[in-house]
């Protein structure tokens, strides 16, 4: 059996199916953030991204600097049409 990676590029996207969608990240840390101004960045105004953390985390003013809506994980989450989980695996 010959098995071939697939190999997917900027073209072989469709970010139209994330069109109208709310996209929350939980966690803002070196993941989360990285995730987030990415999806930010590559769909604009088309999608909305919201960071979710737990109350008196110390990103949270850092994800508000950035231009994102902060909300805890839980009201984040109730919001969202997709979930990143990117926070720590201890």
């Amino acid at each position: 059996m010959d098995h071939v990676a697939k190999v997917f590029y900027q073209e072989d996207c469709d970010l139209s199916l994330l069109y109208g969608k709310t996209i929350a990240v939980i966690g803002y840390g070196s993941q989360g953030h990285a995730h987030a101004l990415n999806a930010k960045e590559s769909l604009g105004d088309k999608a909305r991204v919201i960071v979710g953390l737990y109350k008196g985390s110390k990103s949270w003013a850092k994800a508000e600097a950035q231009g994102f809506e902060v909300f805890t994980a839980a009201e984040a989450a109730k919001q969202a049409d997709i979930i990143m989980i990117l926070i720590n695996d201890e």
